[in-house]
Formats: structure tokens, sequence, C-alpha cells
């Protein structure tokens, strides 16, 4: 049945992804009597809805499964007044106000806009490795890494962040297995040397992953290696994957309308979430290089939100 809500195509807030920092901002925007939109863009949830178990959001001691976060996350908005449509972003025009925002399927205009579309973990390309997901395949340490005390694992990349996901790794498994497709690291000399003295540290040179070995039911057991100078391809037993080629922001539709670091990711202004338009602001990943937590995203978005409130009651005065 079509209500008025489905007609409504202007709003105070319009709030752009819907993982932990876009949904939280929508709760407090709604709290606010802001009545915002969420559109939830192509990955419902955002990057939490492919991890299994969340042992580290703060109020479940018992854990909870990634997608049921998200749906509660999803449902307290709702109660409080967010309109929460499943529809992608395709064009914004942040040039002039009201700000127009046109997804897949409609147009919609805003007051204000929160930017909370996310980072996408890069990844290897393989179907395994998307099967896999959340089954003995992570792209996060500090999220999964808990998950495998005393277990043999492997970090797919070469760089910083690679080095530094086999590091913290070492905390819980029993040795950690670095594949890089070089024989040598593109990663800083610091990082080089503290990774090489670590006796939990093992290198794998000269390989690639091109299939990961494993089911749903009994978890990962193994990838399966090529070597990228004689092609020979050999089986190497592990019990995680942990890759760690990078992220990138989720921003193409803002090139040339928002100010973008040099990896991609929208710059704000420090300590608030205000963009360099007024009216425009931006929280969780989208914005994080660095911490990429559900927590962090999550406490950004609530900045966000009263960000955008404070800022919409200014323009009324």
């Amino acid at each position: 049945m079509t209500t008025a809500d489905d007609n409504q195509r202007h709003f105070r807030i319009i709030v752009l992804g819907s993982g932990p920092a876009g949904l939280t901002a929508a709760l407090y925007a709604a709290r606010a009597n802001m009545a915002p939109l969420v559109l939830e863009g192509s990955q419902p949830g955002g990057q939490l809805t492919i991890t299994t178990e969340v042992e580290n959001f703060p109020g479940f001691p018992e854990g909870i499964l990634g997608p049921e976060l998200m749906d509660r996350m999803r449902e307290q908005a709702k109660r409080f007044g967010s309109q929460v449509k499943f529809e992608a972003v395709v064009r914004v025009d942040l040039q002039q106000r009201p700000f127009t925002v046109a997804t897949d399927e409609s147009e919609y205009t805003a007051d204000a806009v929160i930017v909370a579309t996310g980072a996408s973990a890069r990844q290897i390309g393989l179907d395994s490795e998307l099967e896999l997901m959340g089954y003995g395949v992570s792209a996060c340490a500090t999220c999964d890494g808990f998950f495998f005390k005393e277990k043999a694992i492997v970090v797919v990349g070469g760089g910083d962040s690679a080095l530094e996901e086999a590091i913290f790794l070492t905390k819980f498994a029993s040795t950690v297995s670095v594949i890089h497709r070089r024989d040598e690291l593109r990663a800083s000399k610091i990082m080089q040397d503290r990774a090489s003295a670590n006796p939990k540290i093992q290198w794998l040179w000269n390989k690639v992953v091109v299939e990961i070995l494993g089911s749903r039911e009994e978890k990962v057991h193994g990838v399966r290696l090529r070597d990228t100078q004689t092609g020979e391809e050999t089986e190497f037993p592990t019990q995680g994957v942990f890759v760690a080629i990078g992220h990138i922001p989720n921003t193409e539709i803002f090139a040339g309308s928002l100010r973008l670091d040099e990896k991609g990711y929208v710059e704000v202004e420090e300590p608030t979430s205000r963009t360099h338009i007024d009216g425009v602001f931006a929280c969780g990943d989208v914005i994080d290089s660095h911490y990429r937590q559900a927590i962090t995203a999550a406490g950004s978005g609530c900045k966000a939100a009263i960000d955008a409130e404070r800022w919409l009651e200014s323009q009324k005065a």
C-alpha cells in the first residue's frame, strides 16, 4: 500500500549509507525530530553484514551476529521516525540548496546531507573468498583475530597495513604466514623490522592466492598458491585468511564536489564532522582510514547528527 511517506521527496536530513555510522546518525537525527531519510545503498548494514560474530561492540557480552546487530540498529532508528529505503545513490548535487540526491529509483532533496557511505576492503577477487568471508576469511584483524587463538593463519599483502595486521594477529595465532607476490615488501622499514623480529611471523615470497580451500560448514583449511616466477601451484594449510591489501573509500560519486584526501577519504573539519560545504557532514569509515571499527563509526555518526541538527537550527535563526 502506498503511504504519504512513500511519496515524500524532501527531507530535512538525508543520510547516505546504512552501516553503524549512518544508522547512528539517523537515530540521533530522528530523536531530534528531524525525521531523516536513510538511503541504504548496495550493501545494507555496511561491512558488518559480512561479519559473523561481533564480540567487541559494547552492550553485547555474549557477542552478536553482525547482520543481527545492524538489523537492531536499523529498527531502533526507524522506531524514532527514520525512513529507511533500499536504494543506491547514483548522483548528488551539493552545489546548491536544497541538495539533490538521485538514486536508482527516485530523486530527493534535503536541507542537510550526512555522508556515511563507508569504505570497502580491497579483495583478492576470488569466488571462494566471497563464499568464505566470515567463515575463516576476514579483512579486519582487530575485529576477528580473537577467533583464531592458537591457529595457523595467513595474511595476504605487503604494505604497512598487512604487517600491522600480522603483528597484531601474533597475539592470538600460533603462526602467521605473510603471503606476498614479490620478494620484497612495500611496507615502511620500521614495520618490516618489527615483523621480521617477531618469531611467530614467517614469509611466503613470490606467491599469490588463487583459491581459498574450505567450506562454510568446515571453515578454511588451506589456500592454493601460485608461484609468480615459476607458475607452480601448491597447497598451503591454514585455518584463517586475512586479506590486508587496503581499503577503498566509497566516494566516487563525490569526486569534484567534496574535498577528498590523497587516499580518497572525505575531509572534515576536525573535531567536527563538517565538510567544506555548509550543510554537508561526513562520518564513519568514509572519513577514517585509521581505526575502521564499528564503535568508532557509530560515535562519529552521533557527532554528524548533532552537527547537522545544530547547523539546521542556526539556519532557522
